[in-house]
Order: C-alpha cells, then sequence, then structure tokens
C-alpha cells in the first residue's frame, strides 16, 4: 500500500510537466517567427525642387581679345628730321589733322626750283603759240616744247606733293594709341610714328567650329564679360566669314560691343556667350536632378512620401538648368540632393524645399524670366 501511495502522486504530476514543455516550445517558437521578419527603413531625407517653366537659351561660348573695328599706323612718306609733335597719346584726333611735322628745307627748294622752270617754259610755250600759228616755227620743235612744258608742270606737282608729307596727318578719326617717336629723331620713309585706334565701335572676333556655322547669323545678341571693365556688355554679331579655316576648322564671326561709358579698352580679354536659340515657357528642372540609366535619363518625383522614378527626354541645356520636352511636368518636385541611394517606391522625407528653378544664364539686353513658386513640402 506505502508503494502506490506513493506512486499516484507523481503519476497525477506528469500531465502538468509536458504541458508545460509545450507552452514554452509554443512560446519559442513564436518568438523565432518574430524574430524572423525583416525591419521597415525609415524614410530617406531629400530635398527637392520644383519644376518651373520659364526662357532657355542655346549658347555657344567662346573667348577672345578686344580690339578697335578700325585701326591705322602712320608712317613717314619722306626722310627729313622730326621738328614737332603737336599730339600725344590719349588724343583724339580727326581724319587730316597734323599730328608732327618734318623738318622740309630741301624739298621747299626743290619746289621753288622745278617752279622757276615750269613758268619759264610756260612763257616760252606761250610765246612759240604765237610764232606756230604764223608759220614761224616748225611743228616738231612746238611739239617737243610742249612736252617739255608738262614734264615740268609734273615735276612740280610731285615735289609739292613730297613737300606737303612733311607735314604729318591722321589717316582715319580715332585716339593715338601709341607713339614710336620722338622729337629730334631722323625719319626715313616708312618709318612708324604712331598707330591710331578708332575706338567706335570696339570689336571681339570669335573663332567658332564649322559644326555651329548653320546656327549663327548676322544680328543675333552674345553677352561679352569683361572682368577688368568689371561685368557684362551688349554685343551683336557684325559679320560671319564665309570662309572655314581648313587648318583649324573654325570660321571667324565679328561681335559689335556696345560700350557708352567707354570703359573697354583694346587688348582686353573677353568671355562670349553668342545666343543661337531662344526657348520661351519650357518646363525647366537642376541638372542636379539627373541620373543616367544605361544611356537613358531619368530623376525622382515625390509623390504621397515615396520616390517614383521617372524617364526624361531633355532638350536645351543652360548651365545649372536643363530642359525637359517629356516625363515632369510643371510643378512636380523633383528630388536634387539624395537621389543616389533611392529606388523607384522608396520611402522619402522632405527635410528641405529648395527655391523653384529660377532663371536661365541672361545675356546682357535680355529681361529675366518670372520666379517660380517654391515646391510643396511633402508631409
Amino acid at each position: 500500500m506505502v508503494f502506490v501511495n506513493s506512486v499516484l502522486p507523481q503519476l497525477h504530476r506528469a500531465p502538468l510537466r509536458a504541458l508545460a514543455v509545450l507552452c514554452l516550445a509554443a512560446l519559442a517558437g513564436c518568438s523565432g517567427k518574430a524574430n524572423d521578419q525583416p525591419a521597415v527603413a525609415p524614410p530617406a531625407p531629400v530635398e527637392v525642387q520644383s519644376a518651373a517653366r520659364g526662357e532657355m537659351l542655346a549658347v555657344y561660348s567662346g573667348t577672345a581679345p578686344i580690339e578697335a573695328d578700325g585701326e591705322a599706323v602712320v608712317v613717314a612718306k619722306v626722310g627729313g628730321e622730326l621738328r614737332q609733335l603737336l599730339v600725344e597719346e590719349g588724343a583724339y584726333v580727326r581724319k587730316g589733322q597734323v599730328l608732327a611735322k618734318l623738318d622740309g628745307e630741301r624739298l621747299r627748294l626743290e619746289a621753288a626750283q622745278t617752279k622757276a622752270q615750269l613758268s619759264k617754259l610756260e612763257r616760252d610755250y606761250k610765246r612759240n603759240v604765237e610764232l606756230q600759228q604764223r608759220g614761224l616755227v616748225a611743228v616738231s620743235a612746238f611739239e617737243n616744247l610742249r612736252y617739255e612744258v608738262d614734264a615740268a608742270r609734273a615735276a612740280y606737282d610731285l615735289t609739292a606733293l613730297q613737300l606737303s608729307y612733311t607735314d604729318i596727318r591722321a589717316p582715319i578719326d580715332g585716339v593715338v594709341a601709341e607713339r614710336f617717336v620722338k622729337a629730334g629723331n631722323t625719319l626715313n620713309p616708312n618709318d612708324k610714328l604712331f598707330r591710331i585706334a578708332d575706338l567706335s565701335p570696339l570689336v571681339a572676333h570669335v573663332h567658332v567650329p564649322e559644326s555651329e556655322l548653320r546656327k549663327l547669323r548676322a544680328g543675333q545678341v552674345a553677352s561679352v564679360q569683361v572682368d577688368a571693365a568689371g561685368g557684362a556688355f551688349q554685343s551683336i554679331i557684325q559679320r560671319i566669314s564665309p570662309v572655314v579655316d581648313s587648318n583649324t576648322g573654325t570660321f571667324k564671326v565679328t561681335l559689335e560691343l556696345r560700350d557708352p561709358a567707354n570703359r573697354l579698352k583694346p587688348g582686353m580679354f573677353a568671355r562670349v556667350d553668342i545666343v543661337h536659340e531662344r526657348r520661351t515657357n519650357v518646363v525647366r528642372i537642376a541638372r542636379s536632378a539627373l541620373l543616367e540609366d544605361d544611356g537613358n535619363q531619368r530623376v525622382f518625383v515625390v509623390q504621397a512620401g515615396k520616390a517614383v522614378s521617372r524617364a526624361v527626354t531633355l532638350g536645351l541645356t543652360n548651365g545649372p538648368l536643363v530642359e525637359v520636352l517629356s516625363g515632369v511636368s510643371t510643378g512636380d518636385p523633383v528630388v536634387v540632393v539624395g537621389q543616389g541611394t533611392l529606388k523607384d517606391g522608396s520611402p522619402v522625407r522632405v527635410v528641405t524645399s529648395a527655391p523653384s528653378s529660377g532663371p536661365a544664364p541672361q545675356v546682357a539686353g535680355t529681361s529675366p524670366a518670372p520666379a517660380a513658386t517654391p515646391a510643396p513640402v511633402a508631409r
């Protein structure tokens, strides 16, 4: 009896222990399934900028020195000592104005001599005209005398012309840009005395690749940026060379600069932007928003707190802005910062909304496009 009584309590406890073991196993199984579920990634912080409409410009950029459109080097046409300098560098001169004087004593004496010879021959010719009419002078002798008069007149005119060259005159209107001589110098024919530059207008010669020839024409607007003069200046294409340089594959485009304040000087370095196409009221986004996918361009647009990938077709490019022909509409919040790690459908959190695409780079004399409204911040 004692044996039976000791075994019965143990038999009653066994089911309780088995039930406890099964409960623990179930709890362990539930805990393992919960740990196997992936954690939800937090929204990625991004910065957006809304697509906006505005003006886009197709621009060719280059560099060129500024030059005077009209320029002349004044040289001595006869030799002699330089007696007087009547102008200095920086002086404005008119065409025909006397700039300097040479010693002309020898030429004055030669002119006086040839004039005297001409006067004597003209007097003899008049006397022989009367004699020839009476038949007292042979025809051959009379003709020879007439030729001598013509030769003497030409010799006098030549000497007088050379004497006039002792007054050095300006060949064009302009500013004395450089003086090469000093008073007292002895000059030979063709020695340089001055360089005169006509500063109105100033020009810049830009050498453009031949692939751009069909895009440019006379009268198109250009912007000329001259740092030394402190800003941008208006200009237009004055003329285009019809010939392409076979050595460089470029053609020359001449720009006429407008500078009413006379701040520009020949020799200054200029950066040139030539506008060859203008499009208004087009959709623009920041270039920083673009991603390349197998040669195709795409962007991310924020919709309902998620990043949506869109393929885009692009048009003109202006500095930080690019024209979108398809794929993005006006006002779409386009991701411009943080899109590199995004996937289509990724949750995002807009941390800041940058100002919308502003005006395209402006050419001197053009008005900026109106600013667009900022993109709404996704909540």
